[in-house]
This record gives structure tokens, C-alpha cells and sequence, in this order.
């Protein structure tokens, strides 16, 4: 039997795991929901912005929008004075709607199209430039408008020269020659890296240092660097996570399915905003001294992006199991929703956390045997299991039961939702405790 993987839980989520609430908010809602915790956004924000003061860095925090589109998140961090970066124009009219400042926004993303440029300048937004023909287009526009744009120039990481993402230094030594005298103001440089290593994030962190100073010398104001997101969430104890790398076999999973696309790294021993405080300790390759001490002696600014990372603990989503089948050795049970809303399969994944089983009868606790079962989609696809893993349940589930995976905001609820044999998207559903109870009301953004 496949190794058990019980995610992570935070208080808020433990309350509510207990609450008769789900249940209620399963039968008023009629389908699948997802809840928003927004208190936890909160708190990591604030752990972020700690990292920066406790450092003496002058850094910033954009929230990464693209991780969830409710609008409680961009709201919070609207009022936390974080910024929020955006690669669309819906995610620049969303983060505005929400009240945070055209100049709070960073505009990411390949090849932006003329009409997210035209708002992003009109409303002094910092812009990521991601190729030559872009800045080009960027210094019309601006010319326009009578504006200056606001700019990092995007530079390709040489740990990965096959990324679609950023300048080469060919491209950069002409995008520097370019914005001398242009309507573009250069404030510095970013860059786009896959994956979660510490030392790769900081090493490149002082390639960007070093340019700020090249750009200054002409004559360029180039102030910050923007190093993105890449700092891990860490779902499940490290001793489960080792357990299920060491007995992992086909078997496990249903019809023996194999991932191609491989698993997240669900635990990680260094996450969120420990994850920063671990990038600013190090020292760079070829350097002597931190990169929080490079940043300071340089008088440079350090922008970060996170997204999973700030909703770590700010969400989770709700199924109801509506049929049981038993099949040798194991259960496949059909929930009132699909794959979609669990958005890992979308990377020939899957997303290996337990779900928690919400028995609809309190008197149904835990047996002493487990209950293996795989977690099929109400859909008429092969392919559409939520779950293909045999999760060993702690009771056999039934009808009615409810089927909770822990910690989904951070990209897993909405990145690849579809209204799919017109079944309703999931709705979000914004939960904050009160000194006696849950208080609840839906997401502002239809879902």
C-alpha cells in the first residue's frame, strides 16, 4: 500500500476540518467549492516584509497575481502595501479594482501585447522587458503618450540558456545603448528562473547587481533588481515525503499510471520567507561577502514575486464523494467536480497531499484498517481522476463524505478550471474566524 502523505494543516484549517460548516457550505453551494483563508495571506506577507527589515535591505513584495485569481488576495495585499505583479491586462484591471496603485504594479510576462503596454505606462506601472522588439514598441508608446515607462530590462539566466525568457547579453549590451535618451527610465534588471535552488536564485541576484552598476556608469538611474518568485511551499513532513519516495511503486496508483512531468517537491526544509532570508545569507559565486551585504553596499533594491508562497495555508478545496466503487483491493470514488480544479495534472503530475475525509456522519470515525481508494471525476474521460493514487483512508468512504485537499490556493485551484461538460466552476468562498465562530461570504470576483 502506498505510503501515507497527511499535508500540513494551520489552525484556521484544523477549525474548519471540525466544522459542520463544510457540510453547509457543501449543500447551500449544491457542487465543488474552494475556501479562501485570507488571515494566512496575511501572515505570510508580513513574515516577507520581516525578512526585508530584520536584513536592513530595502526590498519590495509583489504578489504574484497569476497563482489565484480571487480578489481577496490582491485586496489584502493591496492593504499590506505589497505590490502585485500582473501579466495581462484582466490582472492589471483586477489588481486596480482591488485598490492597489498603478505604481505598486509590475508588468511580467513574453511579448505584452500594445494594449497592456498603453495602460501599464499610462499608469506607472514598472514594466519587465523581455526582448528588443519589445522595448522598441515600449519607447513608442511611451512617446505617445508623453509619458516616461517605467523598465527592468528580463535577463536570460545563464544556468538556463534554453529558457524562452529574457535578453541575451548581446541583446542586452544593444537594449542598453537604446534606452539612453529614449522615453524608457531603466530601474534596473530581472530575471525569469525555474525551480527552487537558493544558491542559483542568489548567484544570479549578484549578476544583476553587477549590471546595475554598468548601467550607472551610463548614466542610467538602474536601482533595483527583481529576482521573481521560487520560494518553495512546504506541504508535507519530511519523514512522509522520504517514506513515499522509497516505496513508490506503479501499483499504487490506478490502472498503474506513470507521471512523465515527475512531482513537485512537496516538502522542502527551507520555504516561503525563509526561503529570502536564505537567498540574502548566502554569498554569491565569485563574490566575498552575502548578497544582503552586496545589495547594501551597492545601494540596490531587491524586488521578489512570489505567489505559492504567500497563499501557503490560504485555501483549500472541497469535494463530495457521490459514488463509490469497489474494485480488487481498492475503491474508486467519484466526486461532484473534475481535475480541472486540481490544476498539478495539467503538468503530467499529480498533486500527492492526503486528502482529508470529512465523514457526512459524525458517528463514522477512523477504522482499524486503512481504505485504499483513487479519486475519479465526475466527467465522462478515462484520463480524469483527481487522484490516481491510492490514498489509504482512514475509514471506507461513502456517499455524501467529503473529500478536502489541504492548501490548493497557491495554483492549484483556478489554473486550469474549466466549465467542462457545462459543470459550474467551483465558487470561492472567503472564510475569517470570529472570537466565537466562521464568518463567510463569496470571493468579490465571479468564480
Amino acid at each position: 500500500m502506498t505510503a501515507r502523505l497527511p499535508a500540513h494543516a494551520g489552525p484556521e484549517t484544523r477549525g474548519l476540518l471540525a466544522d459542520p460548516l463544510l457540510h453547509e457550505l457543501g449543500h447551500g453551494l449544491g457542487g465543488p467549492y474552494h475556501v479562501l483563508l485570507p488571515t494566512a495571506f496575511d501572515a505570510n506577507a508580513t513574515a516577507f516584509q520581516a525578512v526585508f527589515g530584520e536584513s536592513g535591505v530595502d526590498g519590495r513584495v509583489y504578489y504574484a497575481k497569476k497563482a489565484n485569481k480571487a480578489a481577496v488576495f490582491a485586496e489584502r495585499a493591496a492593504v499590506a502595501g505589497l505590490g502585485v505583479d500582473v501579466a495581462s491586462r484582466g490582472e492589471l484591471r483586477e489588481a486596480l479594482a482591488a485598490g492597489v496603485r498603478g505604481d505598486d504594479l509590475v508588468v511580467t510576462g513574453p511579448a505584452k501585447a500594445d494594449e497592456l503596454l498603453r495602460v501599464a505606462v499610462l499608469q506607472g506601472a514598472l514594466i519587465a522587458v523581455d526582448a528588443l522588439d519589445e522595448l522598441d514598441r515600449l519607447n513608442a508608446m511611451a512617446g505617445e503618450l508623453g509619458r516616461t515607462a517605467r523598465a527592468l530590462l528580463r535577463v536570460l539566466p545563464s544556468v538556463q540558456p534554453h529558457s524562452r525568457f529574457g535578453l541575451e547579453e548581446s541583446d542586452l549590451a544593444v537594449a542598453l545603448a537604446r534606452i539612453g535618451g529614449s522615453a524608457v527610465s531603466l530601474e534596473g534588471f530581472s530575471f525569469h528562473l525555474s525551480g527552487y535552488d537558493v544558491r542559483q536564485r542568489a548567484d544570479l541576484a549578484a549578476v544583476l547587481v553587477r549590471l546595475c552598476s554598468r548601467a550607472r556608469a551610463l548614466g542610467l538611474p538602474a536601482d533595483s533588481i527583481s529576482i521573481g518568485g521560487g520560494f518553495a511551499v512546504d506541504y508535507v513532513d519530511g519523514a512522509d515525503w522520504r517514506r513515499f519516495g522509497e516505496s513508490n511503486r506503479a501499483e499504487h496508483f490506478h490502472a498503474e499510471r506513470r507521471f512523465g512531468g515527475g512531482f513537485y517537491p512537496y516538502h522542502s526544509p527551507v520555504a516561503g520567507a525563509d526561503a529570502l532570508r536564505a537567498v540574502l545569507a548566502c554569498v554569491p559565486a565569485g563574490e566575498s561577502v552575502p548578497l544582503a551585504e552586496m545589495l547594501r553596499t551597492a545601494n540596490v533594491r531587491l524586488l521578489v514575486e512570489p505567489g505559492r508562497a504567500l497563499l501557503d495555508q490560504a485555501g483549500f478545496t472541497v469535494f463530495r464523494v457521490q459514488g463509490v466503487k469497489d474494485r480488487d483491493g481498492y475503491a474508486i470514488l467519484t466526486v461532484d467536480g473534475s481535475s480541472l480544479s486540481l490544476s498539478e495534472q495539467w503538468f503530467d503530475s499529480e498533486f500527492l497531499p492526503d486528502p482529508v475525509l470529512v465523514p457526512a456522519r459524525p458517528e463514522a470515525g477512523p477504522h482499524a484498517d486503512l481504505h485504499p481508494a483513487c479519486v475519479g471525476a465526475a466527467t465522462c474521460l478515462e484520463s480524469d481522476l483527481l487522484t490516481w493514487r491510492k490514498i489509504p483512508f482512514p475509514a471506507p468512504p461513502a456517499v455524501g463524505d467529503l473529500l478536502v485537499y489541504l492548501n490548493t490556493a497557491g495554483y492549484q485551484m483556478d489554473s486550469n478550471e474549466s466549465p467542462f461538460h457545462e459543470l459550474p466552476l467551483p465558487p470561492k468562498v472567503v472564510v475569517e474566524p470570529t472570537a466565537d465562530r466562521f464568518r463567510w461570504h463569496l470571493d468579490r470576483r465571479p468564480a
